[in-house]
């Protein structure tokens, strides 16, 4: 049994003061505003649930500030350069130092999209899974819980063969691909989900396989799904039909669907949405030129908008969040789309639904996953309490809570020189000269 007392904490009912959170193992057992701190660890400021990170590509963090002209598949083409010279132990070393930057951000879970599964080449390591096994263990080394969504990535695109640099993520038939991830073992505070990678990387026969591997698992299904509208192009040329329309018609959409980007959506796709999950993962895909998705549509279609740092061009729930309502500004030259109760939802709650986790409130049986946000910075100084999520910053981060552990302490994580471990772990990774 422990105990941490908040100068204020968020809770359900909006931002209250002197807030004593009883925390037994990793749950929070109790909720008592207006308590004395006794001997309970004080955490100053706004204490606020952890985040969670939707949607994480670990490695595409060695690209942060590739810049130069080009467009997204310009990008890619970089990209498969990198994952050519990933193995367990460089990803270890890289995912390792990303989560606890994640953590110091404010984001106590993350969603890894992983479909780097072999060697390059396609050949299998000894343990088919040891690419995956690095992530979980990078994970619990960064003192992050994780969703594993281990992906099928079976084509090159609509009736295209694999290219080389795809190969390694292939595992030659969804069959095939269950039974890799079926031999995966999480750890406590992590869980295995499935993915398709795209409806171009995946044939539509191969589609309700995985479908079917997450239903029987009670486990969360994510898919990238238009974020270019090359990709919608292709699709239509290939199927007739939308990708949207196109998971529909496989059975992909249900309450444990999240679709990743959702940019390039028709009215009926935004319809179709209604029931499902959306990340949205915006500082990506402004870095990238993606465009700017119709998040108001698909909110008030029902669909539950999370949000994820993707290749980490930032990694920072607040921004992303805050990112949001901006594209939704920019767009429609209009304010007020989400007030900040509802972008605080979309980074901890909505992200929590999506990975299968709980989280995402600080109420009893939750899991202790707390954030304190340091009052006192320049960017908060004069700001209203009910204002902070659509103004904060993960520089504003002091203290993080994970599972009732204090994994960042006054700005420092308690294992991890991060700056560090992410130059040393970037610079093993890069091309020569």
């Amino acid at each position: 049994m422990t105990a941490y007392w908040c100068e204020r904490a968020w809770l359900p009912t909006g931002p209250a003061p002197a807030v004593l959170l009883d925390v037994d193992g990793d749950r929070i057992t109790a909720v008592r505003p207006g308590a004395e701190p006794g001997f309970a660890t004080r955490l100053t400021g706004l204490v606020v649930p952890g985040a969670a990170n939707a949607h994480s590509h670990a490695f595409h963090r060695a690209l942060r500030g590739a810049g130069g002209p080009g467009t997204f598949w310009t990008w890619r083409d970089r990209m498969y350069r990198l994952a050519r010279r990933l193995d367990p132990d460089r990803y270890h070393r890289l995912a390792r130092a990303v989560y606890a930057e994640m953590v110091l951000a404010g984001y106590t879970a993350v969603g890894e999209f992983h479909y780097v599964h072999h060697a390059p080449g396609g050949t299998r390591y000894a343990d088919p899974n040891a690419m995956g096994e690095a992530l979980l263990q990078a994970a619990r080394d960064a003192g992050i819980r994780c969703t594993l969504l281990d992906t099928c990535y079976l084509a090159g695109g609509f009736g295209t063969p694999l290219g080389e640099p795809q190969l390694r993520f292939s595992d030659g038939d969804a069959h095939a691909w269950a039974e890799r991830v079926d031999a995966l073992r999480p750890g406590p505070g992590q869980r295995i989900g499935a993915a398709v990678h795209s409806v171009r990387a995946v044939p539509a026969e191969q589609i309700p396989h995985v479908v079917d591997w997450a239903r029987h698992r009670g486990a969360p299904l994510h898919a990238h799904l238009s974020e270019q509208p090359a990709e919608n192009t292709a699709c239509r040329a290939a199927h007739g039909t939308t990708p949207t329309g196109l998971l529909a018609a496989r059975g992909a959409l249900d309450a444990e669907f999240t679709a990743v980007h959702a940019t390039h959506l028709t009215d009926e796709d935004v319809t179709s949405l209604g029931g499902a999950g959306v990340c949205l993962c915006p500082t990506t895909e402004a870095d990238l030129a993606d465009g700017i998705g119709p998040a108001g549509a698909l909110a008030a279609a029902g669909a539950s908008l999370s949000i994820g740092s993707d290749g980490h061009s930032a990694v920072d729930p607040w921004a992303e969040a805050q990112a949001v309502e901006a594209g939704q500004r920019l767009a429609t030259g209009r304010r007020g789309h989400f007030t900040s109760a509802a972008l605080l939802g979309m980074a901890t709650a909505a992200g929590h639904r999506a990975l299968g986790m709980p989280g995402g409130a600080l109420a009893p049986g939750a899991p202790a996953d707390l954030v304190a946000l340091d009052l006192g910075s320049a960017r908060l100084a004069g700001v209203e309490l009910t204002d902070v999520p659509a103004v904060a910053g993960a520089a504003d981060v002091r203290d993080v809570v994970v599972g009732g552990e204090h994994v960042v302490r006054d700005r420092a994580h308690r294992t991890i020189d991060v700056p560090a471990a992410l130059s040393s772990a970037i610079d093993d990774l890069r091309e020569d000269p």
